[in-house]
């Protein structure tokens, strides 16, 4: 005589079984769906993914003769050869080459090199090349998948995926200024992924890939797509960008309590004026004024002042509020470009 209890447990092994298949495929179709994106998007853009390399400039002969090799990685954005790549990557390397994924070896030309936004744009001798499209940094969302495609290490054409982790950074490049709207994610970049492109599931650039930290793993960091679009316009129209330049020297101080409290500032730092390289355009700076805000904006440190001195203001008036000897005034400047 077969028991109830039995019964109930044989149907409890089939329904666990049931369920366990059902999950499989379920997990399957999920997974598939995932690799087809990465495929596809992948196979999009790899075609205009280029290797960058040459002489290392900041290693010696290795002892055999034979000579440090550098590299990073670049990406075609027009169909005659024009590339964008990080500009620390054509800064460090000499006897610059690119290879294409066919293999094909050129010579490139140096279009233009913004070191402040750590971006560079090349240009080869070549025509009814693949290209990689700009999408839209603007509408990423934290979460949102992305890949990462480069040669690190020289592996060429290696991709990861991964998420964007925030928006919003900022990155300080090797001259000071910072980088804006940067684009940290998971995505794994080492040596040589730089100036390769970061692509959303659609295989559209929404960034380049420009920095890692170490040996923090999972921090990894990218120009957004709306910057490189802007930088790299004006590399390729103008040959560089231009911003402002006030020509003084100075360091973030602290504002007294009670001047805060006096002339109603918020803000607890400013930027002291300690030298002031004097032409007609900063006359009215002196050394010892300290500079609180700049046609309304606040400034709190160097950073604010250089996100204030656009290419927009040179050569035009700016209103600067300063602290001289505890009494609050208006002066006028006029930024020059910094060269």
């Amino acid at each position: 005589m077969v028991k109830l209890s039995e019964i109930l447990n044989t149907q409890t092994d089939q329904d666990q079984q049931s369920m366990e298949q059902g999950n499989s495929i379920h997990d399957y179709d999920l997974l598939d769906e995932y690799s087809r994106t990465v495929i596809a998007a992948t196979q999009k853009v790899s075609p205009a993914v280029v290797q960058i390399t040459g002489k290392n400039k900041n290693l010696k002969n290795n002892g055999n003769g034979l000579e440090n090799r550098g590299g990073g990685s670049g990406f075609i954005i027009s169909s005659d050869g024009l590339i964008v790549t990080n500009s620390h990557v054509v800064s460090e390397i000499a006897d610059l080459e690119v290879v294409l994924q066919d293999g094909r070896i050129f010579k490139p030309q140096i279009k233009g090199n913004d070191p402040s936004s750590d971006l560079a744009v090349l240009k080869i001798d070549a025509t009814n090349l693949s290209v990689a499209r700009f999408g839209d940094s603007s509408k990423l969302n934290v979460g949102q998948l992305v890949i990462a495609i480069g040669n690190p290490y020289g592996f060429q054409y290696t991709v990861t995926a991964g998420v964007v982790s925030a928006l919003g950074r900022t990155l300080r490049s090797k001259t000071g200024r910072l980088i804006e709207n940067v684009i940290q994610t998971d995505a794994a970049l080492n040596p040589g992924n730089s100036g390769g492109p970061l692509i959303n599931a659609r295989g559209e650039v929404i960034g380049i890939n420009t920095a890692i930290i170490r040996p923090a793993q999972g921090l990894c960091f990218a120009v957004a797509s709306k910057t490189v679009e802007y930088i790299v316009s004006k590399l390729i129209l103008e040959g560089k960008v231009k911003r402002a330049y006030l020509g003084i020297q100075g360091q973030v101080i602290d504002l007294p309590l009670r001047l805060r409290n006096l002339y109603g500032y918020e803000q607890k730092t400013a930027v002291l004026v300690q030298l002031v390289n004097e032409t007609k355009e900063n006359a009215q700076l002196c050394t010892g004024d300290i500079i609180l805000e700049m046609e309304n904006s606040m400034i709190s440190n160097f950073d604010d002042l250089q996100k204030d001195l656009t290419e927009y203001t040179i050569g035009k008036i700016q209103k600067l509020k300063i602290l001289r000897k505890g009494q609050l005034q208006t002066i006028e400047v006029v930024p020059v470009e910094l060269n």
